[in-house]
């Protein structure tokens, strides 16, 4: 049935199998992974209140890769399920400052826990701290977790131990999580998850019915690593794309540079508008992003107005739906047609990923570029943003099942294909000649 944490909390939450093991784990880096709706964050964000219940006066720090992800994700799941069940002898409440954009949440017994993100580290990493939870840790590059860990060595000395731990879904295998000799990696499944699996009759909760036919809907590796929590690669994948390398930190775009808005059409697929800007170098930056289902031309026609307001647009490229074209001009967006050659716009846009003679790619995409979240494809797991089908926009494959390279497999490839057209435009207005 699990067990609670340490001695003292024996009215804390019960947990089982791998986030039992997380919550009992003292050294000094831990990660708790898994497939999705397993229950990491609830785990980990119950071991980090229990925590600061425990040990008067602790620091501790809620982070994720930007602050805008934190508190839509981490903080929320904290404040609705964590916070209203405190444990018996810490009656009083804990109070928030910052109103709806959280700066910190004080303990009655003078602990504090501090909201960030690592987009404005600035902003929290002067300090020192006891103990330091990531939300989504594969999000974060080696470097931020290193910046973390060096703010969490036991100076702050209001603990008798310090962590940096986090939570985190699978990705690839060369992914540094992997790699870090001394980070523990503590694997929760499923079944560790109550609310889905009932272990005393020895079967899936109603909800866990649902979830688990959903999970088991999905395909290759985000099946893989979703259901099944594996860190691998997808097979045939067709862009090496490496956060790492091209998904960098916001920046205020130059007002000399050049922007285009490229759309690839959809209704019950996503209807995707991506906002690009060129340097001088011709290197390509996605700032902006629109990906979302279930709405029509013309409301999405009135969203890019207004999110384009002030700003130099030099043309906005789309789909060759006449249609959906025609409403978009009726609405004040005049757009040209996609050069849709897919050959050729998937080998240019790879070698805009390759690093160029200056060790840098010549595409990038800014972080937290992604205007509102599509709360259905959440719900079933789906992309909701670009970055997100690169994992598993894969090469078809051919009778014998092998990769056919010449035809990408159409699944979750919308924002894909926006990209393609925005690297087709840009190279041919550069005066680029391809057959």
């Amino acid at each position: 049935m699990g067990k609670p944490f340490i001695a003292e909390t024996t009215d804390a939450p019960f947990f089982r199998g791998g986030a039992s093991d997380f919550l009992e784990y003292k050294e000094p880096e831990c990660i708790l992974s898994g497939p999705y709706e397993t229950g990491k964050t609830f785990a980990a964000l119950n071991k980090l209140h229990l925590i600061l219940c425990l040990f008067s006066n602790c620091r501790a720090l809620m982070v994720r890769k930007t602050y805008k992800s934190c508190v839509g994700s981490a903080v929320v799941t904290y404040e609705q399920k964590v916070l209203p069940v405190p444990p018996s002898h810490h009656k009083s409440s804990v109070a928030k400052y910052g109103g709806e954009k959280p700066e910190f949440y004080q303990y009655p017994n003078g602990s504090r826990l501090i909201v960030g993100g690592m987009d404005n580290p600035d902003k929290f990493l002067s300090a020192e701290y006891d103990f330091i939870y990531v939300n989504q840790a594969e999000e974060l590059r080696l470097d931020d977790w290193e910046k973390l860990t060096g703010r969490a060595t036991g100076r702050a000395g209001n603990a008798p131990w310090t962590q940096v731990m986090g939570d985190c879904n699978p990705d690839a295998p060369t992914h540094w999580i992997k790699q870090r000799e001394r980070l523990k990696i503590i694997e929760s499944r499923h079944e560790d998850n109550p609310r889905l699996y009932d272990e005393q009759a020895g079967r899936w909760t109603s909800a866990g019915e649902k979830t688990i036919s959903t999970l088991n809907a999905l395909t290759g590796v985000r099946y893989k690593r979703g259901r099944l929590g594996l860190w691998v690669s997808s097979e045939g994948q067709i862009y090496e794309y490496d956060p790492v390398v091209h998904l960098i930190p916001r920046f205020k775009i130059p007002d000399s540079w050049r922007r285009i808005r490229v759309i690839d059409f959809g209704y019950t697929n996503p209807f995707v508008c991506q906002w690009w800007a060129i340097d001088d170098d011709g290197r390509l930056y996605r700032y902006r992003e629109m990906y979302m289902t279930q709405r029509t031309v013309r409301r999405h026609a009135e969203q890019i107005k207004l999110l384009s307001t002030g700003e130099s647009i030099e043309a906005t490229i789309c789909d060759h739906d006449a249609e959906d074209r025609a409403t978009l001009d009726e609405n004040g967006i005049y757009c040209i047609p996609a050069d849709k050659r897919v050959t050729v716009g998937i080998e240019k846009t790879q070698e805009r990923l390759a690093k160029a003679g200056d060790g840098k790619p010549r595409i990038y995409f800014l972080e937290d570029s992604l205007v509102e979240t599509d709360a259905e494809l959440k719900a079933i797991f789906k992309p909701v943003k670009t970055e997100d089908e690169f994992a598993t926009y894969v090469w078809a494959k051919t009778s014998d099942g092998k990769p056919n390279k010449e035809e990408p497999l159409k699944l979750d490839d919308h924002g894909s294909d926006a990209t393609r057209y925005a690297v087709m435009y840009t190279d041919i207005s550069q005066g680029m000649e391809f057959a």
